[in-house]
C-alpha cells in the first residue's frame, strides 16, 4: 500500500458560520459554532488517509484536550501518531468565519506548531520510508526546509502546499517536486495576476505545479508536459474550508498509485468536491469509496 508521511501542522478549528463575514470594525450575529479538528498538515494526513494511503503524521500537539482530540481524530481516520510529539502548552488554534457562500478567512495561532523547528530522532528513517512527502508551511520554515531535504536525499517524492504564503527560500524550491498553491498563492509567488501565467512562472521555481481554482479546477504545469485544465465538478458548496487540502491528500495517494496525471487531477477534484458539500475540515473529507463514485459519475 502507497505510504505517505506529513510534516506539518495540527489545530483546534474554532469555526463560526455567518450570513455574511463582518468587515473590520463590524459586528454581526452568526447562526452556528462548531469546533472541529484540523490543521493543514492533519487535514491532508487525513485527507490522504481516506482517500486509502498509508499515513504517518510528523508534527506537534499541546498536553491539552485539544491536542488529545487531534490525536484522537487522526487515529481515529487511520492515521499513524507514533511521531506526533505531545508538548508543554496549548495546542495549535484556527480562528475560522465560514459565510453562507461557503467563503470563509482563517487566523492561525501557532501555539505546539510553533516547536516544529526542527526534525527530530526518527523522522528522517520515517521519511525515507514512504513514497511521498506532504508539506506546509504552518509549522516553523526551518522544518519544512530539512524535511524536505531529507525527502530530497532518499528520493521520496515532496508536495508543497505555499499555504500561509510566504517567501520560499532557494534550498526549499530545490526539493520541491511538486507545489500546489491555489491561485492567489500562485500570483504572490510570481507577481503575474492572470492564472495561466503565473503556473507557467511558477516552473522557473520547481519542476511541476498545479494551481487550484476553487470552483473552476485546476491548471497543471510541467517543464516536460503540455499544460492541463482540469474542470471540478459542479456542486453546491456548505464549507470550503479544507478543500484544497483534500484535493492535495487525495492528489498524493493517486500519483503515488501512478495514476496518469490528467487522471489523478480529476480524481483529486472529485474529492475536493465532496468535501465542500460539507461543513468542518477533517470532518468533510471523504473516504476512497465516495471518490470513485463521484469520479466515475
Amino acid at each position: 500500500m502507497t505510504h505517505i508521511a506529513v510534516l506539518g501542522s495540527t489545530n483546534m478549528d474554532l469555526v463560526a458560520f455567518v450570513a455574511k463575514a463582518p468587515q473590520r470594525g463590524e459586528t454581526v450575529t452568526g447562526r452556528e459554532f462548531r469546533t472541529i479538528p484540523g490543521g493543514k498538515g492533519a487535514n491532508q494526513a487525513v485527507a490522504a488517509a481516506r482517500a486509502g494511503a498509508t499515513v504517518s503524521m510528523i508534527g506537534a500537539v499541546g498536553n491539552d484536550a485539544a491536542g488529545t482530540r487531534l490525536r484522537e481524530t487522526l487515529e481515529h481516520s487511520g492515521v499513524d501518531t507514533d511521531f506526533l510529539r505531545t508538548v508543554e502548552g496549548p495546542s495549535g488554534t484556527a480562528h475560522i468565519v465560514v459565510d453562507d457562500e461557503g467563503g470563509n478567512s482563517i487566523v492561525v495561532i501557532p501555539g505546539a506548531n510553533g516547536t516544529v523547528d526542527h526534525l527530530s530522532p526518527g523522522d528522517e528513517g520515517l521519511i525515507a520510508s514512504a513514497d511521498t512527502l506532504l508539506l506546509q508551511l504552518e509549522i516553523p520554515l526551518a522544518a519544512v526546509v530539512a524535511g524536505a531535504a531529507a525527502a530530497h536525499r532518499h528520493g521520496v517524492r515532496t508536495i508543497l502546499t505555499p499555504s500561509p504564503i510566504q517567501p520560499l527560500p532557494p534550498e526549499l524550491l530545490a526539493a520541491t517536486d511538486l507545489l500546489v498553491p491555489n491561485q492567489y498563492e500562485a500570483i504572490t509567488l510570481t507577481g503575474r495576476t492572470d492564472p495561466r501565467e503565473a503556473a507557467t512562472a511558477l516552473l522557473e521555481l520547481v519542476p511541476r505545479a498545479v494551481v487550484t481554482l476553487g470552483a473552476t479546477g485546476c491548471l497543471y504545469v510541467s517543464r516536460d508536459a503540455e499544460p492541463l485544465v482540469v474542470p471540478a465538478p459542479r456542486v453546491e458548496a456548505v464549507d470550503t474550508t479544507a478543500a484544497g487540502d483534500t484535493f492535495t491528500g487525495a492528489l498524493a495517494v493517486a500519483l503515488a498509485e501512478e495514476k496518469p496525471v490528467r487522471e489523478a487531477l480529476s480524481w483529486a477534484a472529485a474529492a475536493a468536491s465532496l468535501s465542500v458539500e460539507r461543513a468542518g475540515a477533517s470532518a468533510s473529507m471523504p473516504y476512497r469509496p465516495e471518490i470513485d463514485a463521484r469520479f466515475t459519475a
